[in-house]
């Protein structure tokens, strides 16, 4: 990771980087959330307007559950802006019963972030994090409505695959969309690069 203060600790953060700078993503902090920024999680998640109250009280519940035990289960990573402003946050965790597998719970960045490079700096910390934990691939999940397809087009440029629909998986007609990116060559001793 740049910067390897890991943010996978509570209270750890560091400044943007050059390359970060050069593509014109913010200049924020990326940091491991706190539980004053659990009120901004929500508002990000709700002005998103694509999830449903409970999917909502989920997010928060991963939240609760990271801010509880940072890395347990969950870790985080959030981009905070100028006086403390939530810009954006993903929550990712080690899957369990696997070998290096994890999973992208959730990602989301403010509306006033949206398309400026913050979405793919929170995704390139989460797959250094995994990487670093000998990580060998990611999944994540997402949903076939059309209000998702720009969310879906977003992770294809980040270079993740699409590998399985599981159909009316939400709801009828709203499949369950996986997506998967390899991190270490399969052919190598331990899966790894």
């Amino acid at each position: 990771m740049p910067d390897v203060r890991e943010f996978s600790r509570p209270g750890a953060g560091s400044r943007e980087t050059t390359s970060d700078r050069q593509r014109g993503t913010p200049a924020v902090s990326w940091i491991s959330p706190h539980r004053r920024h659990r009120p901004q999680i929500a508002h990000i998640l709700e002005e998103a307007g694509a999830f449903r109250p409970n999917e909502v009280d989920v997010a928060l519940e991963v939240f609760d559950a990271y801010c509880d035990a940072p890395g347990v289960d969950y870790s985080a990573v959030a981009a905070i802006a100028p006086e403390d402003e939530l810009a954006g946050f993903a929550f990712y965790g080690a899957t369990p019963c696997t070998v290096g597998c994890w999973d992208l719970y959730w990602i989301a960045v403010s509306s006033r972030y949206r398309g400026s490079g913050l979405g793919r700096g929170l995704i390139e910390r989460v797959e250094r994090a995994i990487k670093a934990e000998a990580g060998r691939l990611c999944l994540i999940e997402t949903s076939s409505r059309s209000d998702y397809e720009a969310t879906r087009r977003f992770y294809s440029a980040c270079g993740y695959d699409e590998v399985a629909r599981v159909p009316d998986f939400y709801a009828d007609g709203d499949d369950c969309v996986i997506y998967l990116k390899r991190f270490a060559d399969p052919q190598s001793p331990l899966g790894r690069e």
